[in-house]
C-alpha cells in the first residue's frame, strides 16, 4: 500500500482534495475523504460541487446511498462506499488507513509534527511505500521523497 504525504503550504485542503479526487476517479477508484472538522468537510463539499472543470458527485456519510457514492465524506475511515483510496484531509493519521490500497495524508503547519511522527512510524513497515509531496510556488506538486 502507498501512503502519500502532502504538505499544504500554498493551497488549503479544500483546494487539494478535488485534484486528488479527480485523479482517483480517473484511475477507476472510489474515494473516502476523512475529516473530523465539520467546517473543513463543508468547505471540501462546496469545492467538490463547484469544480472548475466539472462538479465531483459525492455524499456525506450516514446517508441512505453511501454505498453508491464515488466520493464519500466521513469523520472516520470506514469506507461505506467500498473505497480503496482514502484522503485524511484534516491532517490526523488513522491506522485504519493502512487497510486501503492508497492513503493521502494532507498536513499543514499545525499538523506537521504529527505528520513527521507518522512518517517515522511507517518507515520500514512491510508492504508500505511512503511518498512526500510538496507544492511549488506555481502550484505544481512535486515528489520530494
Amino acid at each position: 500500500m502507498q501512503v502519500d504525504f502532502y504538505q499544504l503550504s500554498r493551497d488549503p485542503a479544500e483546494a487539494v482534495v478535488p485534484l486528488l479526487a479527480r485523479n482517483t476517479l480517473k484511475a477507476g477508484e472510489r474515494l473516502l475523504v476523512v475529516s473530523a472538522d465539520d467546517d473543513l468537510t463543508g468547505r471540501i463539499s462546496e469545492r467538490l460541487w463547484a469544480g472548475a472543470e466539472s462538479f465531483l458527485a459525492h455524499g456525506l456519510s450516514g446517508g441512505a446511498h453511501d454505498a453508491r457514492q464515488p466520493i464519500l465524506l466521513a469523520d472516520q475511515p470506514q469506507p461505506a462506499n467500498g473505497a480503496r483510496y482514502v484522503i485524511l484531509a484534516d491532517g490526523v493519521w488513522h491506522e485504519a488507513a493502512l487497510g486501503f490500497a492508497r492513503a493521502f495524508l494532507l498536513f499543514d503547519g499545525s499538523t506537521i509534527e504529527a505528520a513527521r511522527a507518522t512518517w517515522r512510524a511507517l518507515d520500514g513497515r512491510e508492504g508500505v511505500e511512503r511518498r512526500y509531496w510538496r507544492q511549488e510556488e506555481n502550484g505544481k506538486w512535486v515528489q520530494a521523497a
